[in-house]
């Protein structure tokens, strides 16, 4: 048996006796001095150059006042920070968002950068496992830069050469925990390349109320919340199926109600319809009046809905054949949503086998023929398993409110969007803090997108069902 030990010449043998394994040590080749503070030195400018080019206002506004007092002393410098100080204080003062944008979080990017991630960086990698010790050498995935928003850090990374993203992302936990975030999200910026969203604080925290209603006659994409970056969270439903899985308790009509709110103006108009069906009878029965006669609650009843859906719709089909390949709303063809609130109730816990292979039937052919000729299933369900919800492959956009097992957050969104930062099962169960939060991911794309629905009272769903209720009085 051979052995290698570093640090001595191969002259030292310690024994020939044949019991005794025969150790050789690699003699040792010394670098110059020189070439040793070349390299350093090298590595210090690239290092300054990178410095410089990344943040060049957090080091202008380091450097300048050291200059300014090494040429000229320290009066210079007062007043050379003084007159700047002038005019920033103001600015962030009566204007945050500019100077934010300009400065603010520029500032902020340089100092979590050297304060958080740059001196916890080697430890963090070496800890979680993402760093590898390879023939007496460490490789460390390259820290690339931070961009601050006002909810979170971005951090861009560079992979060593052979990882895959599924290593980040089995170690989110112990990326949050060692750069002392809540969470972890991992995206894709290109290949080799990484973006971490580590969220700083969250701006979901606070329930939203009911959003007005549009002004404007529209089907979607339809403005029914916010997104985590403060941006406003609208859903597409014309030309696509939405899922919509979450707990009890979890916000589930939030979000349906939303839809149902932003459409009101292409409903009275026309150009769109809602059909409802209400196997719990708890949730669509208080705005009966906006579905106009398409609302159904009984088992037979839904089946005879879906059934008159997929005859209308194939009467579409045939009207659209070799005339147009996309829908376009009009008062002759509207828009038609077809809302469920508890898709289980009438596949899975349906004891009739005949209403069962019914509405499966005609949820199947909805889901795969509807969305070119107008049709889209916006569905709700508490129980995301296979067995529950045979077709949900059907439905090309989801939403994971709160579950209540991890596994379940793959089962609606897909595989590996837990690990991609999708915590569905870590939402809240306090109904002010956690109802109506939630992770999209949509056809278009793999990431998840954390959300919040607002919320529509019953006050506002009666304001809105009552606009119905007068035409049909008039």
């Amino acid at each position: 048996m051979l052995k290698k030990l570093p640090g001595d010449e191969t002259r030292n043998l310690v024994s020939t006796t044949p019991d005794t394994a025969v150790v050789f040590r690699p003699a040792i080749v010394r670098t110059p001095a020189a070439v040793t503070i070349a390299i350093f030195i090298g590595r210090l400018l690239v290092g300054l150059a990178r410095l410089i080019w990344r943040h060049p206002v957090a080091v202008a506004v380091s450097a300048i006042p050291v200059v300014l007092g090494w040429l000229y002393g320290w009066r210079v410098v007062l007043v050379a920070v003084t007159i700047p100080l002038s005019v920033l204080i103001p600015w962030a003062l009566f204007d945050r968002e500019s100077f934010n944008a300009w400065i603010g979080w520029r500032l902020l990017a340089f100092w979590r950068l050297i304060w958080v991630y740059r001196r916890h960086w080697h430890a963090v990698m070496t800890v979680s496992g993402l760093a590898r010790h390879l023939q007496g050498r460490d490789y460390v995935p390259h820290l690339i830069r931070v961009r601050c928003t006002s909810w979170a850090d971005l951090v861009s990374v560079k992979m060593l050469t052979g990882q895959a993203v599924t290593d980040w992302a089995d170690r989110i936990e112990h990326l949050a925990h060692g750069f002392g975030a809540t969470s972890c999200r991992v995206s894709v910026a290109r290949a080799g390349r990484l973006l971490l969203t580590f969220p700083r604080r969250d701006p979901l925290a606070v329930p939203l109320p009911a959003i007005a209603l549009p002004a404007t006659v529209s089907v979607g994409p339809l403005e029914i919340g916010i997104c985590e970056d403060g941006r406003p969270w609208h859903l597409k439903i014309h030309g696509t199926h939405v899922l919509v899985a979450g707990a009890t308790g979890a916000g589930k009509g939030s979000i349906l109600w939303s839809v149902i709110r932003a459409l009101i103006p292409a409903i009275w108009t026309g150009v769109a319809q809602v059909w409802g069906l209400d196997p719990k009878l708890m949730e669509l029965s208080f705005g009966r009046a906006i579905f106009e006669g398409r609302y159904a609650a009984t088992p037979e009843e839904c089946a005879d809905l879906l059934e008159e859906a997929v005859s209308l719709m194939q009467k579409r089909a045939a009207k659209f054949a070799g005339v147009q390949r996309e829908h376009i709303p009009t008062v002759e063809d509207p828009f038609i949503l077809i809302v469920v609130d508890e898709v289980a109730f009438l596949t899975a816990y349906q004891s009739d086998r005949t209403l069962k292979q019914r509405i499966m039937a005609a949820l199947a052919t909805l889901t795969t023929q509807g969305r070119a000729v107008g049709f889209g299933v916006l569905a709700a369900l508490q129980d995301p398993r296979k067995d529950v919800l045979t077709i949900r492959n059907l439905f090309p956009d989801k939403i994971a409110l709160r579950l209540d097992e991890s596994e379940q957050v793959d089962m609606v969104l897909g595989d590996g969007a837990r690990d991609r930062g999708a915590l569905a099962d870590h939402i809240s169960s306090v109904p002010e803090e956690g109802a109506g939060i939630g992770y999209v991911r949509l056809e278009t794309s793999p990431d998840p997108i954390r959300v919040r629905a607002a919320y529509v009272s019953d006050a506002d769903i009666r304001d809105m069902a009552a606009l119905f209720e007068t035409e049909e009085a008039v």
